[in-house]
């Protein structure tokens, strides 16, 4: 074969791969971050009403439950499950039942704690608004006319600007809108490190405080360049909004949508599968003083239609009942599919009281429980790390308004109790049969059952009464003792002791000799 033919056979097959051309691709944002805090908020407060007109007013959305318009004469209860609060709350509260405040010891700090209601009440309406918004920042103020001590304010993140350099938090700017004279101003407090300046703005225009005489008395202030006086927070980091936070509702509107449609249609099914009762004219009732027939266009009560003819084949007059038949089971599945959807990585149907043992056993269930953990560990987490800076830029921010030096961070601990812990009926059953196998001491199990509920005394106590009851008693033990008197350099008086012990012993053991001799020799003779 030639090379020329050669060379031919072999380029034959060939793959020529080249590369795909550059495309660009233009995705608009249906809302901004303001404005999807809005939407959060919506689905927070739970009402039916506000959904609705909510989403009348979003673009695209005539193809989900709430904002699809209805025909006039085909009218729908929409009803809404109230589950996106109800998940707020339960968290809120597995959270906050066991937290028992902080170890910080400085006078200043309870003070200013009692007074702000930090731990009582400001804790739980930040959970609440750090869950559903995503993020928010508590500023620390000084008015002599309120108090003498800093004033705590707390603020969702839908009235705050973040602003980063370099991907650095360097201010926080908080929105309020104030009326005045029938216009409305806006003002922006700028918080920065080591200064606080104030603008107020009327139509994007900066104009003088003095418009709002309840803002006069603002005035611009500087202080040391370390440290800012407002502390951010956030609990994840947002996907859409670079440097803001995340609601735990994001990615969850479509399930919760889905899921008060399905509600909706099973009342309405419900509704629709009333009990009929068609009741011949003749037996209708009437009214007693006019004669006219009683029907009722209630929907809720209209139990009987007349039917035009006799509808009897004997040609008596009858009355029928009849009833429409609602599928349930398929109704119920498609709750219980869509609700695990709404559920899924944020909480535990269990958590929430749902009762869903028809469906998972009890593996499942306890599988299902990590979330709740996990929601509640990364919540624990962010409290821990944002209580302490509040609580040293507290301390800080006095050292500014006392002219001194700024104080060293000092160390915060959070008391968090355990959750899900098992019943004490539980504990008992389960401590009782590790001291019955002789692998727990009575103190372990007393420590055990009892943990941080009772003091150490109380503990103590209780031990000496089970030790009693059961026939224990503790003895000290001679070899210890005799070991411990060697180590205190007795041995020197032991020693003589048992020296002038011996030669009295051994007399005595000869003597005893001597008689028993002359006794045998008594018997001889």
């Amino acid at each position: 074969m030639k090379l020329g033919e050669r060379v031919k056979n072999m380029i034959k097959s060939w793959l020529d791969i080249r590369p795909a051309q550059g495309q660009t691709f233009i995705i608009n944002e249906n809302m901004d971050f303001q404005a999807n805090c809005i939407k959060n908020k919506i689905w927070y407060r739970g009402d039916s009403r506000e959904l609705s007109e909510f989403y009348g007013q979003l673009m695209f959305a005539e193809d989900t439950f709430w904002g699809a318009a209805q025909t006039a004469d085909i009218r729908m209860k929409k009803s809404h499950s109230g589950l996106p609060k109800l998940i707020i709350k339960t968290i809120i509260n597995t959270v906050m039942t066991d937290y028992a405040g902080d170890d910080v010891e400085d006078e200043y700090w309870k003070e200013v704690n009692k007074e702000n209601e930090f731990d009582s009440k400001m804790l739980k309406a930040l959970l609440a608004d750090l869950l559903h918004i995503g993020d928010g920042a508590i500023k620390i103020n000084y008015d002599a006319d309120i108090s003498d001590k800093a004033i705590l304010e707390w603020v969702d993140g839908s009235k705050i600007d973040f602003i980063y350099k370099r991907g650095r938090l360097v201010e926080l700017v908080f929105k309020s809108f104030h009326e005045e004279g029938n216009t409305t101003y806006l003002l922006e407090e700028h918080y920065g490190f080591g200064y606080i300046t104030y603008k107020l703005l009327k139509d994007g225009q900066e104009v003088s405080l003095n418009k709002v005489p309840a803002l006069s008395k603002l005035k611009n202030i500087t202080f040391d360049k370390s440290i800012m006086w407002a502390v951010p927070v956030m609990l994840s980091e947002s996907v859409k909004y670079k440097g803001r936070g995340e609601s735990i509702f994001e990615g969850k509107y479509d399930s919760f949508d889905s899921l008060d449609e399905i509600i909706s249609q099973w009342l309405e099914a419900v509704r629709a599968g009333r009990a009929i009762k068609y009741i011949p004219e003749s037996m209708i009732p009437r009214d007693p003083e006019t004669g006219e027939l009683l029907l009722n266009s209630n929907p809720f009560d209209n139990k009987y239609i007349s039917p035009e003819g006799n509808m009897s084949e004997n040609g008596q007059d009858t009355i029928e009942i009849k009833q429409a038949e609602i599928p349930t089971e398929n109704y119920l599945q498609s709750y219980i599919t869509f609700l695990d959807l709404c559920l899924q990585g944020i909480v535990s149907p269990s958590t929430l009281g749902i009762d869903t043992k028809k469906l998972d056993n009890a593996e499942a269930q306890r599988e299902k429980e990590k979330t709740t953990l996990y929601t509640r560990g990364l919540i624990i987490d962010t409290l821990s790390e944002f209580i302490p800076k509040v609580i040293n830029t507290v301390l800080k921010s006095r050292d500014q308004m006392e002219n001194k030096g700024l104080s060293e961070d000092i160390e915060v601990s959070l008391k968090f109790g355990e959750y899900s812990n098992p019943s004490f009926e539980a504990q008992v059953e389960t401590v009782g049969k590790g001291k019955q196998q002789g692998i727990m001491s009575i103190e372990a199990c007393v420590e055990e059952l009892y943990g941080d509920s009772k003091d150490e005394e109380w503990k103590l106590e209780e031990i000496a009464r089970l030790k009693a009851e059961q026939g224990i008693v503790d003895i000290e033990e001679p070899a210890v003792n005799f070991d411990l008197e060697m180590e205190e350099d007795t041995t020197k008086e032991l020693e003589p002791k048992e020296k002038k012990a011996e030669p009295k012993e051994e007399k005595t053991k000869v003597e005893g000799q001597k008689e028993e001799k002359k006794d045998q020799e008594k018997v001889n003779e």
